[in-house]
């Protein structure tokens, strides 16, 4: 009889052991940045409303998948789940660079609209791909990191220029700077050995990199709010039963909302740290800010040449 009630409940512990899953998810920022902590909040939902069926083990700081390999693992089936920056992947498909173009969409209004309006297209797009979005957060608005004051884009030429992106690597070109390729995992080593010495990001980017320690000068342009996405492979999310896809799904619907408020908040939060770390948060000159949003508008020109006729569906459709 003994014998019997330890083999009924190993087999118990293996049934359940059997039932339940276990994703990873590689996110390329830090542990304390705001996305990482969402996430981690959002898998916390799921293991909750799944009672413990799906278990997702959050990966951050590029520490599973360097950012750039990330949609290819979750494409590959590699992660079934993982955080990617879409404006990444701009030269697969020019989709995914809508929210690079600055001055498009440069409030959190204006971004949640331009993200509404190609949502319908990035599904499309990367359904072809076997995956589906979750869910999208943005970054607080872009401004421009330097080592000295500038008054107009004729001040940064020359100078050595973090590229992160299809689109900051245009920007460059435009205002004559020269782009290196930097990651957000390998910001501060590059700061710090002189690597690059300007970049455009947002004041949580500034903040994780320590970018105070080597830069002084940060102008609050406000020039565009990229988006992150977390995306799922769909054969993985297919796999899952019907009640732990709705989980899934419900924990998105939430983190994205969650999300996109933590985010507006935030923002001031970065600047007033910056401020204290000794960073001067400046507002452009009109010079300056008339130069970017010249850059703007060449961008959105050879953007919406690249991207046809969907491209010209999701900007009507966002002008509306």
């Amino acid at each position: 009889m003994k014998r019997f009630v330890l083999t009924a409940g190993m087999v118990l512990a293996a049934a359940a052991a059997q039932a339940q899953t276990k994703w990873d998810l590689p996110a390329a920022y830090p542990a304390t940045n705001f996305h990482t902590e969402n996430l981690v909040q959002f898998a916390a939902d799921v293991d909750k409303a799944s009672g413990g069926k799906l278990k997702i083990q959050v990966h951050p700081n590029a520490s599973l998948f360097k950012a750039p390999e990330i949609k290819r693992a979750v494409q590959g089936g590699q992660a079934p789940i993982g955080e990617v920056l879409l404006v990444n992947f701009e030269n697969e498909n020019p989709l995914f660079g809508i929210d690079g173009i600055p001055f498009l969409a440069s409030s959190y209004p204006e971004a949640r609209k331009l993200d509404r309006a190609a949502r319908p297209a990035l599904d499309k797009l990367l359904g072809s791909q076997g995956m589906m979005v979750l869910y999208t957060v943005a970054w607080p608005p872009q401004g421009i990191y330097t080592k000295k004051p500038i008054n107009s884009v004729a001040d940064m030429r020359r100078i050595k220029w973090r590229a992160y992106s299809p689109s900051t690597a245009k920007i460059a070109e435009l205002i004559g700077a020269q782009p290196v390729t930097v990651q957000a995992a390998e910001l501060g080593q590059a700061l710090a050995t002189g690597v690059v010495e300007s970049y455009m990001s947002s004041g949580s980017t500034g903040y994780d990199s320590k970018t105070y320690e080597h830069i002084k000068y940060w102008y609050d342009t406000q020039a565009w709010l990229p988006k992150n996405a977390v995306i799922v492979n769909r054969k993985a999310f297919e796999a899952l039963d019907k009640a732990t896809q709705d989980a899934v799904l419900k924990a998105g619907r939430d983190a994205e909302e969650r999300g996109w408020k933590i985010s507006a908040e935030k923002n001031d939060w970065y600047k007033k740290a910056l401020a204290e770390k000794g960073m001067q948060i400046l507002p452009p000159s009109d010079k300056l800010k008339g130069d970017m949003q010249q850059v703007g508008g060449i961008m959105l020109q050879d953007w919406l040449k690249k991207a046809g006729a969907d491209g010209k569906a999701i900007v009507d459709s966002y002008r509306k």
